[in-house]
């Protein structure tokens, strides 16, 4: 299994940093976390074959994290793709984004390969295939914006993840709301992390590390207001990791 970083930037754009998203590839499944502004580019740059991606799973509906999906189809339907493209994403936003793809004038008459909506749900294991599962809870980054919905018609599921793949727990923050949630799978065996860096102070990522004890925590998610230099304290280098556009690590 390897894990690639198309992405390790945070919401705001960067010459330095495309938009936090990466790929979980293994040898019978290749799954993209995150879709946002840029992907088809980022994928281009990890010189990922968009074709060869499986699954796409949506953490939530910034647009940093799902406004490249459209795009990214667009480039598959040139590509020629043929093979079902999996689209993960929680049960109360997939007519959004059912509605997204539709609204971009993607048919899939005119695709020419189907699209797969698998419907996440609140603490249920959705198996990818027979070696590969992964569990959505919610977390709180989305917790205030519920003030400004007046029409109390939005939904705001906001996911976590523990990606299980050959027996190995994955845990990955996604956005979060704060420290508190970085314990969101504190009842699973975890071997390795991956955490987003600009909602959360660095101590408390410290805390959780020592808690959780996985094997490496890798950092993502970094804004340019971040000052990256010096900012894992010495003890921990080579254990929780800064990650980079391009990255690949093998687990």
């Amino acid at each position: 299994m390897k894990v690639i970083f198309t992405g390790t930037g945070s919401g705001k754009a960067s010459l330095k940093r495309n938009h936090s998203s990466f790929l979980i590839s293994t040898r019978s499944y290749n799954l993209l976390v995150d879709a946002g502004d840029g992907i088809s580019k980022a994928l281009l740059s990890a010189r990922i074959p968009y074709n060869s991606i499986n699954g796409i799973l949506l953490t939530h509906l910034h647009a940093d994290h799902y406004s490249g999906l459209a795009s990214l189809i667009v480039q598959m339907k040139m590509n020629k793709r043929k093979e079902q493209l999996d689209v993960f994403v929680h049960k109360d936003i997939s007519g959004t984004v059912r509605n997204f793809i539709y609204q971009s004038y993607l048919f899939e008459e005119k695709l020419n390969f189907k699209l797969n909506f698998i419907e996440l749900e609140e603490n249920i294991t959705l198996p990818v295939n027979e070696k590969f599962s992964l569990t959505f809870r919610q977390n709180s980054h989305l917790d205030e914006y519920l003030q400004f919905d007046h029409s109390k018609k939005l939904k705001f599921p906001c996911g976590s993840f523990l990606f299980t793949v050959n027996g190995k727990n994955i845990f990955y923050t996604g956005d979060i709301g704060g420290g508190s949630d970085l314990s969101l799978f504190d009842d699973q065996e975890l071997h390795y992390a991956i955490s987003e860096i600009t909602h959360v102070e660095m101590k408390e990522i410290i805390n959780f590390y020592r808690a959780a004890k996985p094997k490496i925590l890798f950092l993502t998610h970094i804004s340019e207001e971040i000052k990256v230099k010096n900012l894992v304290p010495g003890k921990f280098k080579g254990k929780i990791l800064l990650a980079y556009d391009g990255l690949i690590v093998t687990l």
